[in-house]
């Protein structure tokens, strides 16, 4: 939604799915069966960044789409030369293009994830109202200050969205929480 709602006011976005699930490429209407080329084939070195960008339906949105291929994406690499960096140095190429590239990962903590994080100058983080959440906040807090401190110095981090907020006293005490906490990184919508 927030590609969309800045590809309308006239920026152009870039958005790079690298979630196995690919949620991101079929919520912009990019039939995942139908792509050729994806983040995937990015990272593992078999297309260059300019192959794998697709427009969308949405004015001035391109996609990076995933594919499921990325799931095994991690055994993959691990053998790679500094494949902590393969995301950045392919977007390096393209970044000038685009007004916001956005970058969508895997609510897991590996290697894809550590890729979009070193690629990153923000980190937005959605955070679902429940106390779960919580607890992997902190995992993910942990691990930006380890990127920050040892392959991304300028990686800062952008707020807190909280998402699936309902009006209960369960949601309303995690909202507190994470206000208190982080005072104006929690964004107040």
């Amino acid at each position: 939604n927030l590609v969309a709602a800045l590809g309308s006011k006239g920026y152009k976005v870039l958005l790079v799915d690298i979630d196995p699930q690919g949620n991101t490429t079929s919520g912009l209407g990019v039939n995942k069966r139908n792509i050729s080329k994806s983040s995937y084939d990015l990272l593992t070195g078999n297309a260059r960044t300019q192959e794998v960008i697709i427009q969308t339906e949405f004015a001035n949105v391109s996609i990076i789409p995933s594919s499921i291929n990325l799931a095994g994406a991690e055994i993959e690499l691990v053998s790679v030369e500094k494949r902590e960096f393969l995301l950045k140095n392919a977007l390096e190429k393209i970044r000038d293009d685009f007004d916001f590239i956005f970058i969508d990962s895997p609510p897991s903590l590996g290697l894809i994830t550590l890729n979009g994080l070193v690629a990153a100058d923000t980190v937005l983080v959605p955070v679902q109202c429940e106390y779960l959440a919580l607890e992997g906040l902190s995992k993910l807090l942990n691990t930006i200050k380890i990127v920050k401190g040892n392959l991304n110095p300028s990686l800062e981090i952008e707020g807190f969205l909280l998402t699936m907020y309902m009006r209960n006293r369960l949601n309303n005490q995690v909202a507190n929480e994470v206000r208190e906490h982080f005072g104006p990184l929690a964004y107040d919508t």
